[in-house]
């Protein structure tokens, strides 16, 4: 890809929505539109089975001046049909969604609808997850990788169609700068961003990076409870750095 130097690869996702686990990875030039989306598959993680081999699939999407999206931070999700979805895209024109082929796990064709999901002028690390009847989009705004500096902050709104509109808690369209806050910076938790979400055991777990205010910014991971209030809307249950 022009202008990538051979270590910019940002922001994996993988999924095992059949015999094999399909990673999906970004190759960006930071600050511009040149990236791409790639794919690499492997039948297992164990590096102790003798099947375990990565194969890299190529290109799934990629962005150039020439587009008003960025094609990095790729979310993989399946739906209860089966299908399978790509949600993308890094300021710009906002996060982006592609279906993908749950075989291949390439585009589903080449020229299929590209939707539009939200907008902001520093939206980024989209997410979606399913819960009882709605997808809930979780997006970021504000800049990263700054260290204490950092304003990242974490949004969210809710659509009952994985292709939207997605709108947040008070009915505005995430297309709109719509956005419920979801979570933000609270003394050294700083710049929360990248939402993931599993359940374990009856408890749902929400996961993000931050930069830690008590080890001089360093990245670090969170794993923080999650519940779902009655209203349907998501909420973390507490959070600290200590």
């Amino acid at each position: 890809m022009p202008g990538h130097r051979g270590n910019n690869f940002w922001a994996p996702d993988i999924i095992h929505p059949g015999d094999r686990y399909l990673l999906y990875y970004a190759v960006s030039t930071f600050g511009k539109r040149v990236s791409a989306i790639g794919l690499a598959t492997n039948p297992t993680l164990n590096p102790n089975d003798p099947e375990f081999q990565w194969t890299d699939c190529g290109l799934v999407i990629q962005s150039a001046t020439t587009n008003d999206f960025n094609t990095i931070d790729p979310a993989i999700f399946q739906d209860g049909d089966g299908k399978l979805w790509m949600s993308f895209g890094s300021f710009w024109s906002g996060i982006k969604l592609i279906q993908l082929d749950p075989k291949t796990g390439q585009r589903i064709a080449p020229d299929s609808p590209i939707y539009s999901l939200a907008h902001n002028d520093s939206i980024e690390a989209s997410y979606i997850y399913r819960h009882d009847d709605f997808n809930y989009l979780f997006v970021n705004w504000g800049l990263c990788c700054r260290g204490t500096n950092s304003t990242y902050e974490i949004r969210v709104g809710r659509s009952k169609k994985i292709t939207g509109p997605y709108f947040d808690a008070d009915g505005v369209d995430l297309l709109n700068d719509g956005g419920s806050p979801f979570l933000k910076t609270s003394g050294p938790f700083i710049g929360p961003g990248h939402a993931g979400i599993i359940s374990e055991n009856g408890t749902n777990w929400f996961s993000c990076h931050f930069y830690d205010g008590t080890r001089r910014g360093m990245s670090t991971l969170a794993m923080l409870p999650l519940q779902w209030k009655t209203n349907g809307w998501p909420e973390i249950i507490s959070h600290s750095v200590k």
